[in-house]
């Protein structure tokens, strides 16, 4: 068995001889000048020896300090050297995950607290990004991907996650004045620029052909758009599994009861030189589990 002291220990010492104030080890420790004290006087007591001679306002190592100093400064510096490097190597080894923004911030973030408690030695590298995963120039593990239903892709896993049901939104003070379908005529139609086609589908599945479907505000992403809905700006198109929460909460009021169910839904997309990977499998397995359970 190897007959090792408190590190916390051997931190305070290695930083107390550094400065040769216990004030200052204690600034850069985070702790108070007393933990420090105390942490070396219990360091001494597992030696036998005094470290450090302390006068008024300042300490001074003891010679067999000087040699202890010595002799644990290199293990010392090996020991975070290889600590470094083994953060480093779970960084690089992370499961990296690429997305869409109003996806990560609306169904995956607030199930990551499931997904950590289920799988805590699983580190995870989120990438946001407004447009598809390119396999081609990235090398992600996984990625959620709009495409049409029964897609396939040569070298690639491709499992359907959710549907994609769109149907207004607005905040619940802007529903009070909208009763009909034809009172959309009135209100700001909120536009996200990366589904150009949502509001006119959804006003030709509702057979609303009166209502001019490019009118209104545009925004660079879904979830700048329903933001806008909360605040009362107008009614957005929202996404089923990305707005049930809001809707849940009360933030957001869903007017019709009208739903367009799109021909492109949510995938997960992997590579298939990946696909049977342990930590991908488990994670991939989470999320379609997820995609099922009722928020």
């Amino acid at each position: 068995m190897l007959h090792i002291p408190s590190t916390s220990g051997l931190r305070a010492f290695e930083s107390a001889c550094r400065y040769l104030s216990f004030n200052q080890a204690a600034e850069e420790l985070g702790v108070t000048p007393g933990a420090v004290s105390r942490q070396i006087q219990s360091l001494e007591h597992y030696l036998g020896k005094t470290l450090f001679h302390r006068h008024h306002k300042k300490v001074e190592l003891t010679a067999v300090g000087r040699q202890y100093l010595s002799e644990v400064t290199v293990p010392l510096e090996k020991l975070a050297a290889a600590s470094v490097r083994l953060r480093s190597e779970n960084l690089r080894n992370a499961l990296s995950i690429c997305t869409y923004p109003t996806f990560a911030i609306n169904w995956l973030i607030p199930r990551w607290a499931s997904l950590y408690e289920k799988y805590p030695d699983i580190d995870i590298q989120l990438i946001t990004s407004l447009n598809p995963a390119d396999y081609e120039r990235d090398d992600f593990d996984l990625s959620v991907q709009v495409l049409a239903e029964g897609t396939t892709i040569k070298g690639m896993q491709i499992d359907k996650l959710l549907e994609v049901d769109t149907y207004p939104v607005c905040s619940p003070k802007l529903a009070e004045q909208i009763k009909n379908l034809t009172d959309l005529q009135d209100v700001v139609l909120l536009h996200e620029n990366p589904r150009p086609t949502d509001w006119p589908r959804w006003l030709h599945k509702a057979g609303l052909e009166s209502v001019d479907s490019s009118k209104g505000l545009q925004f660079e992403s879904a979830n700048m758009a329903q933001h806008a809905a909360m605040n009362g700006l107008g009614v957005a198109i929202g996404i089923d599994a990305l707005v049930q929460e809001d809707i849940k909460a009360g933030r957001l009021v869903k007017p019709f009861d009208i739903v367009r169910r799109s021909g492109f839904p949510f995938h997960l997309v992997s590579s298939t030189r990946k696909s049977s990977r342990p930590k991908l499998v488990a994670i991939r397995e989470w999320m379609l589990e997820a995609a099922k359970q009722p928020v």
